[in-house]
């Protein structure tokens, strides 16, 4: 059943939304996620500007990227590449810089919705822009119920079943004294809230992305003289020209997207919800800086990752290996055994800022329709469940299962964006006319989005004190 549902969602459905859509995206609005690339790191001028009690733009990017830097840069490429060869990577890059422009529509949107909440912090995301910005509720409970299905169960089992077999290959602990583990560690912070998470993720997410960077960097230093080939055994498989993958491109290319979705979450509607609750002039700012995220996990890391792979020499076309294992074995072979625990143990610290990250969006989703206290601690329960009976399953099985409501919330999110498309243009428009004025920190001026369903008191909190008559005499 679960075959036959990634199969619908997968091979006929999504592959057109998410390149046909991003291609859309970045041609409409000029190539943003180019053109302002260099203007991402300007930013971060301004990014740790905040009010106490808010997240600043630093923050939200920095869970973000905790949230996206996990199995899927690890476990996922190496999935994608044994069942869709190395042409594999090539179409996870696609994927990445054309939902480039996606997550930035999409944050942009989540940043422009967003509503403060009673103790001043903000909440936003897919189910809020669908709510105010398209004036369909129902449909936002539907994405909301997805995205608790998703993250809080689907990609929580996977990231347990990750970390199970990372440590069963390295240490050989025992996958369900794993599972154990995680769900104690995850059942006692769980009730520390965004605020706890982001503190965690400040530190955390830089000493995990750069150390990994490094680790990966050596082992592609150690084999400098391949990269060429390698590249070009990428490029070849990509549209099924290497003998070895000859016919396989309709693998490649689903592969590539797939893992490609997991891992950068491009267009999948998790990231506005973490972008939605940072402190910035304009909406832009932080689309333009969530983008960068996405950039990071795929070009950077899951780049990395495959090199390691590919340049070890351990893989073979056909191989039958669970995904970690296969990258741990690389780095092994390249320089010794100790590589094999320094990746267990990174993608321990990955895992663990992922699983709160995770259980944060599922909580937030759940926040949106219902602001009881039960249904939140039944969800808690379940979250703990699912992640011991992710660490002892199969890989096809947690894959699948992941899969399937991964596609079913990037179909609905990516209907909503597009449907919101205008909005976003039109967004993006009063942030490039103020850059050209000579602004270095564009300002939303309410007023000029007066006719959309927006909460005043976000803009009117962030924009400066208008002076009263006397001063400007």
């Amino acid at each position: 059943m679960l075959d036959l549902l990634n199969d619908l969602i997968w091979s006929k459905l999504l592959i057109v939304m998410l390149i046909g859509l991003g291609l859309l995206f970045t041609i409409r609005s000029g190539f943003v996620q180019f053109r302002y690339f260099g203007n991402m790191f300007t930013i971060f001028g301004h990014a740790f500007e905040r009010q106490p009690g808010q997240l600043s733009s630093f923050q939200a990017l920095m869970l973000s990227v905790a949230g996206r830097v996990g199995a899927g840069n690890i476990a996922g490429v190496s999935v994608a590449i044994m069942l869709g060869g190395p042409g594999a990577i090539f179409w996870m890059w696609v994927v990445a810089l054309v939902g480039m422009a996606t997550s930035y529509f999409e944050c942009s949107l989540a940043q422009l919705y967003k509503r403060r909440e009673p103790d001043g912090t903000y909440r936003g995301g897919p189910a809020f822009y669908i709510q105010h910005g398209l004036g369909q509720r129902w449909l936002g409970i539907v994405v909301s119920i997805l995205l608790l299905m998703t993250f809080g169960f689907g990609f929580n089992a996977v990231q347990s079943f990750t970390v199970a077999s990372s440590l069963h290959d390295t240490f050989g602990v025992p996958t369900v004294a794993s599972g154990i583990a995680l769900t104690l560690v995850i059942a006692g912070i769980i009730f520390g809230g965004i605020r706890r998470i982001a503190k965690w993720a400040d530190v955390l997410v830089p000493v995990m992305a750069f150390s990994y960077l490094a680790m990966a960097l050596f082992v592609i230093g150690s084999n400098f003289s391949a990269i060429p080939e390698t590249f070009g055994l990428i490029f070849r498989s990509a549209f099924g020209l290497e003998q070895a993958f000859a016919g396989g491109i309709g693998a490649a290319i689903l592969m590539g997207v797939k893992r490609g979705l997991f891992s950068n979450e491009a267009g999948l509607g998790s990231a506005p919800n973490v972008a939605a609750v940072a402190e910035v002039k304009h909406p832009v700012a932080q689309g333009i800086v969530q983008s960068l995220s996405v950039f990071i996990d795929t070009i950077i890391l899951c780049s990395c990752t495959a090199l390691i792979i590919l340049l070890s020499g351990v893989y073979e076309p056909g191989m039958d290996q669970a995904g970690v294992v296969l990258t741990q074995t690389a780095v092994a072979a390249v320089v010794g055994e100790w590589g094999r625990v320094f990746v267990s143990v990174a993608l321990l610290l990955f895992v663990f800022t992922t699983l709160i990250y995770n259980y944060y969006l599922g909580e937030n989703a759940l926040g949106f329709f219902t602001e009881k206290r039960m249904p939140v601690v039944i969800y808690r329960i379940l979250v703990v469940i699912l992640v011991l009976w992710g660490s002892v399953q199969d890989l096809g099985t947690v894959f699948a299962f992941a899969d399937v409501t991964m596609g079913l919330l990037a179909i609905a999110n990516l209907i909503a964006v597009a449907l919101l498309f205008k909005v976003g243009l039109r967004l993006m428009r009063d942030y490039d006319r103020q850059i050209r004025a000579g602004i270095e920190q564009p300002v939303l001026d309410p007023k000029d989005f007066a006719d959309l369903d927006l909460d005043p008191a976000v803009w009117k909190a962030n924009m400066p004190a208008t002076p009263d008559a006397t001063e400007r005499r």
